[in-house]
């Protein structure tokens, strides 16, 4: 299709549900209100996905403005766009120096961290942790090496901050007029980048092979819908500008293929996740096949 149609759709409704949030029910069930904010800011968040993928129209151009303004506040888009499309260099996947959406450390780094860090970090691999703690955590840790990068002259990533402000402003001057009280909205935006972090929490793991580092999630409810499909991940990674409503044929009509291509790393579904990963960490924060820490 010239316009995918259903993608556009997805953003004109999220956008409803959003304002629907903010301006119908804020008045008489805030907490519902905030609910459902918190699920449009993720939709929102997975829509830039698939539009810094090239869809609802092959030209980005023609699609950024639609999602330029992120809901969630704390992402700028354009950074969101270059660290993502960097982190789709699949021999880099899960370096702590190389992929930019890597959780882990290299050990010499975790060494010499703070025992009471150690313990935090610990915590935010667990699948709670990274709900709870790992918007907060993320976010310092997004925007420490940003002001890194923009301290050494990167200029791009300096822009990419300077035209976020006003966006985000006028996303808050929006909440500010509706009836939902500011200090609500933020919760929402944390709680849809929390609800964010269930995509994101396993997604990827250490492999000694490229093709074995990245996950499929067997679940077609209501988180494969909210995540656009992204938990048949290494479907998306082999085909990145395939739209979201794809994905799901393609790998069931060739399980076999894609499971042999990321050596079974494989799940049946969230709600396994669930059980498995609620309180306990998938795997250690310092990377695994990195060398070990000297004594």
């Amino acid at each position: 299709m010239r316009i995918e149609w259903p993608t556009l759709l997805l953003i004109v409704a999220t956008y409803g549900v959003w304002a629907a949030a903010l301006f119908w029910i804020a008045p008489f069930a805030l907490v519902l209100a905030l609910a459902v904010a918190a699920v449009a800011i993720a939709m929102q968040s997975s829509l830039q996905h698939e539009v810094l993928h090239g869809h609802p129209f092959a030209e980005r151009r023609l699609g950024e403005p639609l999602v330029f303004a992120s809901l969630n506040l704390a992402i700028p888009y354009i950074r969101f766009r270059d660290t993502h499309l960097a982190h789709h260099m699949d021999a880099r996947l899960t370096d702590p120096y190389e992929d930019p959406e890597s959780n882990y450390l290299d050990p010499a780094v975790w060494a010499v961290l703070a025992p009471w860090l150690q313990r935090v970090l610990d915590l935010n691999n667990t699948l709670l942790g990274r709900m709870v703690l790992g918007p907060l955590i993320g976010q310092i840790a997004f925007m420490a090496e940003d002001w890194r990068l923009i301290r050494g002259g990167d200029r791009g990533v300096l822009i990419a901050w300077l035209v976020h402000l006003p966006a985000a402003a006028a996303v808050l001057a929006l909440v500010a007029a509706s009836p939902m009280p500011v200090w609500a909205y933020l919760l929402a935006c944390y709680a849809g980048l929390g609800l964010l972090k269930i995509r994101t929490f396993l997604e990827h793991q250490a492999h000694d092979r490229a093709r074995g580092r990245t996950v499929i999630i067997e679940d077609r409810g209501p988180l494969a819908f909210l995540f656009l499909n992204n938990n048949l991940h290494v479907v998306h990674h082999m085909h990145p500008k395939l739209p979201w409503y794809r994905l799901p044929k393609i790998y069931f009509n060739n399980r076999a293929k894609y499971l042999a291509r990321n050596d079974g790393y494989r799940y049946d579904s969230y709600a396994q996740i669930f059980r498995r990963h609620l309180f306990h960490a998938k795997d250690p924060v310092p990377h695994p096949l990195y060398p070990p820490a000297s004594d």
